[in-house]
């Protein structure tokens, strides 16, 4: 999703999803991206959607996994200082997640400096730790931090489950071929509704 364009996507991206798995309930983990106030304009059209998943994973114990992006004010910022303009600063108001959201001390928080939520963070060891195979990715941006996590997931062989009315990027097009490809060669592409149906 978009933030001009609420509609989801499922009959434009059907034909791309190349593998119409199930996730296992019991092995299976949420993973939402970057919803944090920086982003909050891209998250609103997907927020409603996010919010059901988080409360059906609740209600369903689902581990439920956030990530915060956000870097050390003057640190070594890598090569993401040098390719954008201004970066998430760790405690300012735009590092911090959504109100909305209603974290508990059960969610478990991932802080990550890059687009992968795997990269130099302990969350594949925590996703091990607790039986997890199958991985449900959702948030901002799709195809940045999303799509990177995805292939980055599936990589080190999880089955990788993506929200298609659960991400949201800067324009439609964008959010499509992000679709397209993961749903070809990384991912099923499903929509929050559908993923609810598997947890009850």
């Amino acid at each position: 999703m978009t933030a001009k364009d609420k509609k989801p996507l499922d009959e434009a991206i059907q034909k791309y999803n190349t593998h119409d798995w199930v996730p296992e309930k019991d092995r299976t983990a949420i993973l939402l991206i970057d919803l944090q106030e920086y982003f909050r304009e891209l998250i609103t059209p997907i927020l409603e959607n996010v919010i059901k998943v988080i409360q059906a994973a609740r209600e369903g114990n689902i581990p439920l996994f956030l990530t915060q992006h956000c870097h050390a004010p003057g640190g070594d910022h890598g090569i993401l200082d040098e390719w954008w303009d201004d970066l998430i600063i760790r405690g300012s108001k735009e590092a911090n997640l959504l109100s909305e959201l209603g974290l508990n001390p059960e969610t478990h928080l991932i802080p990550k400096t890059t687009y992968s939520a795997f990269h130099k963070t302990d969350l594949e060891e925590k996703l091990r730790k607790i039986g997890i195979t199958d991985l449900v990715i959702g948030g901002v941006m799709t195809n940045l931090c999303c799509e990177t996590t995805a292939r980055d997931a599936f990589v080190r062989d999880f089955r990788v489950f993506f929200l298609v009315d659960g991400t949201s990027t800067v324009n439609e097009s964008f959010h499509l071929a992000t679709l397209k490809n993961l749903g070809y060669g990384f991912a099923t592409l499903l929509n929050g509704d559908r993923l609810i149906e598997f947890f009850k």
